[in-house]
């Protein structure tokens, strides 16, 4: 469509920099400054400040037991995801994967051999995961759990007490504990974002966070992860993640440096979140819009840039959800993710990247709901 000249309202990609975004001056200097100086390779894992700007961090999150060897850069956080499922599972084995979940880890666990075990989240429960559909999936192939907290694709910020019995679950069954937490700095309605990791010492965590969402520099690739807690339970695991770091070489250099500017300088994000700020107001514009389309419900993010909402597949005689996505992109030219991409079962949820200005957004969910409105007459 774009390749005829048609544009396309991408509300399917949560890339911040095509919608108004910006990074902080002082990283864009940083990264200026460090461009000479980093045309070689670094250690594998990373470079001496960006790494101490890491740990210091997970110091203040409260994850235990991290020195600067547990610290390790990336291309992002995606490859390290990668990385780090390729070191822990064989021909078989099983890893507990949220639903809705970020597909990413899905694609990385079946691409390893193993084998995405998904538990469900709630919607009832403002999306929080569904415990004991968890603990019921677990068999003796299960070697870890992934929590997505702040959940991508639903918006849901996960409170102590569900975390609490996430780490209990996890220490009865021995397992280790995988947390993508890189919306950990876009929470909003003054809630307090809590690392797991700082509630299971006594456990392996492996924790995954980077610039990409709260510094709007996706381009950039820089994230890290954080091995913390009792490693003496994942020795050779470890050894298998230094082997598959080392044969990467390094991640890229001039990414590495932004970072101890960017983690304790200023937090330009903190504007956006807050009433008055772009996120924190298109939240609640297209939670409000959404929920006013007869057979649409949402429940309301609490962190990230995105919103899951629920369709009536009745009303509105949905089959099939790519269908439909595939449907609305034609006649409205709005783009965005059916439920089935994040491995929701049915056919009754899609995505919404929320980053647009309220005025974009505006006009695409009367377009949207026009589009609703015209499919509902013909069928």
């Amino acid at each position: 469509m774009e390749e005829h000249g048609m544009k396309i309202l991408k509300l399917n990609i949560g890339n911040p920099a095509p919608f108004g975004f910006t990074a902080p001056e002082e990283v864009i200097q940083d990264m200026r400054a460090s461009i000479v100086s980093s045309q070689g390779y670094s250690e594998s894992r990373g470079i001496f400040n960006a790494r101490k700007a890491i740990m210091q961090y997970a110091q203040i999150k409260g994850i235990p037991n991290v020195t600067m060897k547990d610290i390790y850069t990336g291309n992002g956080a995606s490859e390290l995801i990668q990385l780090a499922l390729h070191a822990l599972l064989n021909d078989g084995d099983e890893i507990l994967i949220p639903a809705p979940d970020y597909p990413l880890w899905t694609a990385c666990a079946n691409l390893t051999g193993g084998k995405a075990v998904h538990y469900i989240c709630d919607e009832q429960s403002d999306w929080y995961p569904d415990l004991d559909d968890m603990e019921s999936k677990i068999t003796d192939r299960t070697k870890a759990l992934v929590i997505i907290n702040p959940n991508n694709p639903t918006g849901a910020l996960y409170p102590l007490e569900v975390l609490e019995r996430i780490v209990d679950i996890a220490r009865r069954h021995e397992l280790i504990i995988f947390a993508d937490e890189i919306y950990d700095r876009l929470v909003m309605d003054g809630e307090k974002h809590i690392s797991i990791a700082s509630l299971a010492p006594d456990l392996f965590c492996v924790t995954f966070s980077g610039l990409s969402k709260s510094h709007m520099v996706c381009g950039f690739r820089v994230g890290w992860m954080i091995l913390s807690g009792n490693k003496l339970l994942a020795n050779d695991y470890i050894a298998g993640i230094n082997m598959l770091s080392n044969m990467r070489l390094c991640s890229n250099v001039p990414g590495q440096s932004i970072i101890q500017t960017a983690l304790w300088g200023y937090q330009s994000v903190n504007e956006y979140i807050v009433p008055g700020g772009r996120i924190y107001e298109q939240r609640n514009f297209i939670h409000e819009a959404l929920n006013n389309i007869p057979g649409i419900s949402a429940v309301k993010p609490r962190a990230a840039f995105y919103i899951f909402p629920k369709i009536d597949t009745e009303l509105y005689h949905i089959e099939s959800d790519t269908e439909f996505a595939l449907e609305c992109l034609r006649e409205t030219r709005i783009l965005f993710v059916p439920g089935s991409g994040f491995n929701w079962p049915k056919p009754d949820h899609f995505r919404i990247v929320y980053l647009p200005s309220n005025e974009v957004l505006k006009e695409a969910m009367e377009k949207f709901a026009r589009f609703l409105y015209d499919r509902r007459k013909r069928i």
